[in-house]
């Protein structure tokens, strides 16, 4: 039956759980638990991975699915222009450098200038600049998606019109369906998983 297919405008409800894939094997970098699963609105955020969309399109509630997806599809390829060194200064609060939030390793949410916010890596900190990387954390990876579809329904209009919105990597911007240890943002591994 066409209506409990995952189709645009309908309900979703997943878990599973995203491995990187290499010569050496694979590796877990994210879970989604059935306990907390990956819930949004198909087909209403252009920013999901076009990989994963299409991984789980017309699949029916109750479907697992287990699919590998090359770094075009999934989240690109690495770009080395995104690695950027910006001024030591542009971190500073109160006069001071905010080494709390800015480490090496840290992911920092940070505006583009034209109000767009975007999340870089910290990869160094000097005496006057500190080198972000804002790349995709599996920028340039092959993944793999392992899991099932735990429910298909039609949206409801305050589900057409969220508050927040999801990215296709496992959890939404409201932080709070990633289950992740590893996670970038406040908890929320979206554009943060390793």
């Amino acid at each position: 039956m066409e209506d409990n297919k995952i189709q645009i405008g309908k309900y979703v409800e997943l878990a599973y759980e995203i491995f990187v894939v290499d010569n050496e094997g694979e590796a877990s970098v994210c879970k989604i638990t059935a306990e907390r699963p990956d819930a949004f609105v198909f087909g209403h955020d252009t920013a999901m991975v076009r990989g994963f969309v299409n991984g789980i399109r017309d699949l029916k509630q109750g479907d697992k699915f287990d699919f590998t997806l090359e770094p075009d599809d999934a989240f690109g390829a690495r770009d080395e222009e995104l690695v950027v060194e910006l001024p030591r200064d542009t971190f500073m609060v109160e006069g001071e450098f905010d080494s709390e939030r800015v480490f090496i390793g840290a992911h920092v949410p940070m505006m583009t200038a034209d109000g767009y916010r975007i999340d870089g890596t910290v990869e160094a900190i000097d005496d006057d600049k500190v080198t972000m990387d804002f790349n995709h954390e599996l920028a340039g990876e092959t993944v793999r998606y392992v899991g099932q579809v735990l429910l298909v329904r039609d949206a409801t209009a305050e589900e057409l019109s969220p508050k927040h919105h999801h990215c296709g990597c496992g959890c939404d911007h409201d932080h709070e369906h990633c289950d992740h240890d590893h996670c970038g943002h406040d908890g929320c591994d979206c554009d943060g998983c390793k």
